[in-house]
């Protein structure tokens, strides 16, 4: 396709065909960011969840995912198009459904972009303190500007960086467990009672679910692209598949070689003794010094990746909003080069910036506030909006005879259901440890989530009787 047929197209639609598989499962897998979370979050799952047991927790999330994905990518080749979860619930469950639903996702993307941000800060500024000093957020605000500047490109511009930054992570990890296989493990030497249900099931369990299940935030962002991407009916399936896979055997694995490093015995005391050179520790170990500094390198390109990643996501949100109707239809234009939905970048990137500032001037520390509430705030919001999908696939398919069999259509969505709804319950038995505050507003997130579903609710209600023709037209621009 020419610069010149897409200047000429239609301004309100995505560049066709312009990703692949690799491309979307570069987007999902960078969302998920490796390094960051098997560096940055199980440590806490080691030192206060389950201890050796996590692992084993990596592989129960990852079965909930697989189970929730069946009625999911079946659902896809019915329903497509960059609005994902708004038009699943839409078509599923109903139009104020949909509404709110997209609402609760806009504010659980934007939650986790801005915990990015603040923890990109925190490691930037400390890597380059021997040089330069300067405070958290002159980081965060240089991340913010060159991840709005690769969001206004092509996606498979923003594709292409986050591929070279998912292999360097993975590459690091990699060298690390396999050192740890080829030492022999450490003072217990190997086992996998990691995986034993005594062991995976042991106290604490909804503590390291906690961090394990937002280890997954984004995976499902696979169904954002299916409106650009290559042969959708079979990309996004196989995307969905491969990215949850590949998450959870590298995360199993990587958190499994770990235990093996330090003893299943030791492996939760020397976690709660050093969170931040957990991972480090053995690194320094098993490769040398070296390593450490180059993994501290990649853990700030991991984080530049993510926030890239779900900033793309949040793009495709506001421009599904923008062509429904349902906010400024500047929202639903596309760049005239590069296809890309740059109105909408523009008004998101004003917002983090704005959010931030707004904790700048709070005082608020950037990884024991920013990081921490937001996250707790994501983790709430995906698990509810996830709920909802799940219910809305099963109802679609009752509605609409596609010659799926019971297990895609209402097994698997069921299955899915349940164990989404049984994480989010312990996510908020769990939110004060989550956050690490027992601040009124951080209890208040579940609250929070639910009242914006309502208003997104209500306002559909209200478009309904103010503008018929407009609240008719609702999710038929994704059919």
């Amino acid at each position: 396709m020419t610069l010149q047929s897409i200047a000429d197209g239609p301004t309100d639609r995505l560049a066709k065909n312009s990703v692949g598989l690799a491309h979307i499962v570069f987007f999902v897998v960078a969302a998920a960011a490796p390094l960051t979370a098997v560096v940055g979050a199980t440590p806490a799952a080691f030192a206060f969840g389950n201890g050796a047991g996590v692992p084993g927790a990596f592989v129960l999330a990852g079965i909930l995912y697989l189970l929730f994905s069946v009625g999911f990518t079946a659902m896809s080749r019915h329903v497509g198009g960059a609005g994902a979860f708004y038009t699943y619930i839409t078509h599923g469950i109903g139009k104020p459904a949909g509404v709110g639903g997209a609402l609760m996702a806009l504010v659980t993307y934007s939650a986790v972009q801005i915990a990015v941000y603040g923890l990109f800060g925190v490691f930037m500024a400390g890597a380059m303190a021997p040089i330069v000093d300067l405070p958290w957020w002159v980081w965060s605000f240089a991340a913010l500007v060159i991840v709005h500047v690769c969001g206004q490109r092509n996606i498979a511009f923003s594709g292409a960086i986050l591929g070279v930054c998912m292999i360097a992570e993975i590459a690091i990890l990699l060298l690390l467990d396999i050192g740890i296989v080829m030492a022999g493990g450490g003072p217990e030497g190997f086992g996998f009672t990691s995986f034993s249900p005594a062991t995976v099931f042991a106290p604490g369990l909804g503590v390291a679910l906690v961090f394990v299940v937002g280890s997954y935030i984004g995976f499902e962002a696979t169904a954002i692209f299916g409106e650009e991407a290559e042969n959708p009916e079979k990309t996004i399936p196989r995307a969905t598949y491969v990215a949850v896979l590949l998450i959870t055997v590298f995360y199993a694995f990587s958190t499994w070689a770990i235990v093996q490093f330090y003893g299943p015995a030791a492996v939760q005391p020397t976690a709660a003794a050093g969170l931040e050179g957990f991972y480090f520790a053995a690194t320094d170990t098993i490769l040398g010094p070296w390593a450490s500094q180059v993994m501290n390198i990649l853990l700030i390109t991991s984080l530049f990746a993510c926030v890239l990643s779900f900033h793309n996501t949040l793009n495709r949100y506001f421009f599904a909003l923008g062509r429904e109707g349902l906010a400024f239809k500047l929202l639903g234009k596309v760049h005239p080069m590069h296809g890309s939905p740059y109105v909408a970048g523009m008004l998101q990137s004003a917002i983090a910036a704005i959010v931030l500032v707004l904790f700048i001037l709070a005082g608020a520390d950037p990884y024991t506030v920013v990081f921490s509430w937001m996250s707790a705030l994501a983790v709430i919001g995906i698990l509810a909006v996830q709920a909802l999908v799940s219910v809305a696939i099963i109802l679609f398919f009752r509605k609409v005879k596609t010659g799926h069999g019971p297990w895609t259509t209402l097994i698997a969505p069921a299955l899915g259901l349940a164990g989404l709804l049984g994480a989010l319950a312990l996510v908020i038995a769990n939110l004060s440890l989550l956050s690490g505050s027992e601040s009124l507003i951080v209890k208040s997130f579940p609250y929070l989530i639910v009242l914006v579903g309502l208003l997104g609710a209500a306002f559909a209600i209200q478009i309904k009787k103010a503008k018929p023709e407009l609240y008719a037209s609702l999710g038929k621009a994704f059919e």
